[in-house]
């Protein structure tokens, strides 16, 4: 059975970045040049469109806290569902992605 994505609200996200989770990450999904216009301080890239998304993603520690957006929360929403299915329980997608004021 597929568990819905939990989504995050940039206050909740903004919160959670000063008060913990300690083992939080945030994971930017979008591509190279749209991380190099601007990101979340920390940020860890990996693009939803590259080659070695599956393989990136299947490296990260399950047992952490991520935080996915992108530009909207569409790529970043389907890369939680993902990270889902491969066992991953504390992934949020960023509600709106960047520009909702992520």
């Amino acid at each position: 059975m597929n568990k819905a994505v939990q989504n995050i609200s940039s206050e909740t996200l903004l919160q959670w970045m000063l008060d913990g989770p300690e083992d939080l990450v945030l994971l930017d999904v979008r591509t190279q040049q749209e991380y190099d216009q601007g990101h979340l301080k920390g940020a860890v890239l990996i693009d939803i469109k590259s080659l070695d998304f599956v393989e990136e993603i299947e490296e990260l520690a399950r047992e952490r806290t991520y935080v996915v957006y992108c530009r909207i929360g569409i790529r970043s929403a389907n890369a939680c569902s993902y990270m889902m299915q491969l066992g991953f329980e504390n992934c949020y997608n960023l509600l709106g992605g960047i520009e909702g004021g992520g």
